[in-house]
């Protein structure tokens, strides 16, 4: 056996020594799920009483979808409250002196459509299944009428799907039911109490962390087979390989739309079509994780469509893994996020002047996009052209959950569940994208032809990580080094039709 064979061999040997636990989990299933109990959903809202102190609280879950091409899934923060999993309902909390009482408001289907979609939950077994009374829809507004005159200060939760588009989604049942309501009660002002429940979801229990570990678990798994997937010859057989294993392993859904760039796709941030086919030479950019009992995981890993890494690829791949070495090694408690995320840019922006990718680390561009280079010079140096993203966000029940550091002292605390996602994006896509300026003009002479060297390689890696009484645990435990990736992906020329 060639020595060079032997050696990438030895390395995947060793990452699966070294990992037990995943080891295990190669060809089963995931353990039994964790179990959040009622107590703890009950905490939740006596948790977001305290913070009130006073006043009446409405929140509104999803509704029916109007189709029947998808399943329903609950809003993150409804279900963070009431665990309560079924479309159109809603919930009022009043809340005097920090003690809390709720109600379930529950929306029955008629005996013909339950035979389609099955029957609902009854207000007779709410109190025993979710902790709450319950009531039928209908009544929502007649009580909330009546609460307007308790002299309660009124808050209402923004239900919108996601909160990244939460600007965008402006007619939901709870924002219609906002404006009714001032219409109808002038003198009611009322807030939004979304914020606060943020905060609460901030902090994850340990149930919430094993089910989010469970979710990386799976979504691990799903990148291992991608990897063993042999000789690919579309993106789409990669993502068939990672969603068939999320589903073999229990995971209800992906967490998002699977992304599966080859070559100059890989430069494009959230490509989703996984339409094209993957070359020989190319590196696949696999951004693709599960969602779990309502927890998503989010990984990524870029993989050369033939087994092995060219040189350039190489240099680009090994940046960004040191960029997030570095940012791992200022993750820890007490730290603050942005000591991370600078000294990720810091690193990137070295590596990319010493390849010629830029003229020098403080070297500025004009932005093609707008930005105030005064107030925001970071964003305004070359090197950002290339990473252009930043590289963490909270995980859980949404997968750009809030995350402890992103309130408060900013500091990462036990509890925390985040994402290190550190990219760089190579094409000449980019250099067309500048607009025509002497400063522009120059950075394109100076830089052109060391980006058509690294023309169209995409690099992006990304792990998931907990804050614990230990300190930081990463729990993506899939292949993530040159020596791995390759050792792993050589094993699938084993693979006999």
């Amino acid at each position: 056996m060639p020595i060079k064979q032997f050696n990438t061999l030895v390395a995947g040997a060793l990452f699966w020594a070294a990992h037990p636990a995943l080891a295990q989990q190669r060809a089963g299933q995931p353990a039994a799920a964790a179990v959040i109990t009622a107590q703890e959903f009950a905490a939740r809202r006596d948790a977001l009483a305290a913070r009130v102190e006073n006043g009446v609280i409405v929140a509104f879950g999803g509704r029916s979808l109007v189709h029947d091409f998808g399943t329903f899934f609950q809003l993150p923060s409804f279900h963070y409250l009431t665990n309560y999993d079924e479309p159109d309902g809603a919930m009022v909390m009043v809340v005097r002196a920090k003690k809390a009482t709720g109600t379930l408001f529950i929306t029955r289907l008629n005996e013909r459509t339950a035979f389609y979609y099955g029957q609902r939950s009854d207000t007779a077994a709410s109190v025993a299944r979710y902790g709450l009374p319950a009531r039928s829809f209908a009544a929502l507004n007649a009580v909330v009428d009546s609460l307007s005159k308790s002299d309660l200060p009124f808050y209402m939760m923004t239900d919108v799907e996601d909160l990244d588009f939460a600007s965008a989604d402006s007619v939901t049942r709870g924002q219609l039911f906002k404006t009714a309501f001032a219409a109808t009660h002038p003198s009611v002002s009322v807030r939004d109490v979304l914020p606060l429940v943020l905060e609460l979801r901030a902090k994850k229990s340990a149930a919430e962390l094993a089910l989010l570990k469970q979710a990386v678990e799976i979504s691990s798994e799903g990148h291992r087979a991608a990897m063993l997937t042999a000789d690919p010859m579309h993106e789409y057989e990669l993502r068939a390989s990672i969603e068939y294993t999320f589903t073999k392993m229990g995971a209800e859904r992906p967490a998002y739309g699977s992304i599966v760039g080859s070559g100059i796709n890989g430069t494009q941030l959230h490509y989703m079509k996984d339409t094209d086919p993957v070359k020989a030479g190319d590196v696949v950019v696999i951004d693709a994780a599960a969602e779990f009992h309502g927890y998503a995981a989010d990984i990524t890993r870029t993989i050369p469509v033939s087994g092995k890494y060219s040189p350039e690829q190489k240099q680009l791949y090994q940046l960004v893994r040191d960029a997030q070495d570095i940012a791992e090694r200022n993750s820890k408690p007490g730290m603050r996020a942005s000591v991370a995320q600078d000294s990720s840019v810091v690193v990137r922006a070295r590596g990319l002047a010493a390849l010629g990718l830029i003229e020098s680390v403080d070297a500025t561009f004009d932005p093609p996009w707008p930005v105030d280079c005064a107030r925001q010079p970071g964003a305004c140096q070359q090197s950002n052209l290339w990473m252009i993203h930043g590289i963490s966000h909270g995980l859980g029940l949404a997968v750009h959950d809030p995350v402890q550091a992103s309130f408060g002292e900013r500091t990462y605390q036990i509890g925390d569940a985040f994402t290190i996602e550190p990219g760089i994006y190579v094409s000449t896509r980019a250099l067309d994208a500048l607009k025509d300026t002497p400063k522009n003009r120059a950075f394109i002479a100076a830089v052109r032809a060391k980006v058509l060297k690294y023309q169209n390689i995409g690099v992006r890696i990304e792990d998931d990580y907990i804050i614990t009484d230990k300190g930081l645990e990463r729990i993506s435990l899939v292949p993530r080094e040159i020596p791995e990736i390759e050792a792993l992906m050589l094993q699938r020329r084993r693979i006999v039709p």
